[in-house]
């Protein structure tokens, strides 16, 4: 169950989606006008992200390699479209106001990079835990980046009017430019406060050396072995070097040696 918490603690917090990698850019800037729609947008993106895992994962051995990603988009589309008429169905008036938004669900690079980096390489029960996670972290960047901007642009939340009749609110913020106004906020407040970001320099220096390219959120399975063997290699290259150094200066200059090993020397 460690590994479970693991992977909601991941998707919330370490990897999350929106404010750590940088994923799902378009809906995140589209749709956010309102804490309402972030919201939906989010649950419904969580949703596909655990059906398709689960289904994906259950059938890891079965999907041939080569038509991966075409089963994977298969299987995407099909929940997606579940999720869609029940949103029609059910919540006509968020329909209307995600739009478009719900069917490119399916293309959505969170969904497929899931997908592909854990999904089809882990069991069952990680793989559902970890599209609850990434979902949940996907929903609350949503509402918190929707919320700022409903505040600001409307004076509401969730909209109830929260700020005083005589507020003047900033239009703007619930227009299109508001949506990167609030995440270049709230990405320049994670860079001062040098928390985790795709903006802030975590992979470390050298990363391309790695099989994954400093990409910790695709290292898993063969690519973790491959970056232990490349690491083991370059640590035994170091430790080579600095050896050689050392002897090279002992030969140079005898008179800087150990003074333990002269005196051994000495008395011998």
């Amino acid at each position: 169950m460690n590994k479970c918490t693991e992977r909601l603690y991941n998707g919330l917090v370490k990897e999350n989606p929106t404010l750590v990698l940088m994923l799902g850019m378009c809906p995140t800037l589209a749709v956010t006008t309102s804490a309402i729609n972030g919201l939906g947008m989010g649950l419904s993106t969580t949703a596909v992200l655990v059906m398709s895992n689960l289904m994906i994962s259950a059938l890891r051995k079965i999907i041939p390699d080569k038509v991966r990603m075409p089963a994977f988009i298969v299987i995407v589309a099909s929940f997606v479209t579940i999720v869609e008429l029940l949103v029609k169905g059910f919540l006509p008036s968020l329909n209307d106001s995600l739009g478009i938004y719900i069917p490119l669900i399916v293309v959505n690079c969170i969904i497929l990079g899931r997908a592909e980096a854990y999904a089809s390489k882990n069991p069952v029960l990680p793989s559902i835990f970890d599209g609850i996670g990434m979902g949940l972290g996907f929903t609350c960047s949503l509402t918190m980046i929707g919320l700022i901007r409903e505040i600001i642009g409307a004076g509401t939340a969730f909209g109830a009017q929260i700020l005083p009749d005589g507020y003047e609110p900033f239009s703007i913020f619930v227009m299109a430019p508001g949506a990167f106004f609030v995440l270049a906020i709230l990405t320049a407040i994670q860079n001062k406060l040098k928390l985790k970001s795709a903006t802030n320099g975590d992979a470390p220096k050298g990363a391309e050396v790695l099989a994954c390219g400093g990409n910790c959120a695709e290292c898993v399975g063969e690519t973790c072995a491959k970056n232990r063997t490349i690491l083991e290699q370059k640590r035994d290259e170091a430790e080579a070097k600095k050896a050689d150094a050392k002897a090279s200066a002992a030969k140079a200059f005898p008179e800087n040696a150990d003074p333990k090993a002269k005196e051994g020397g000495d008395k011998s």
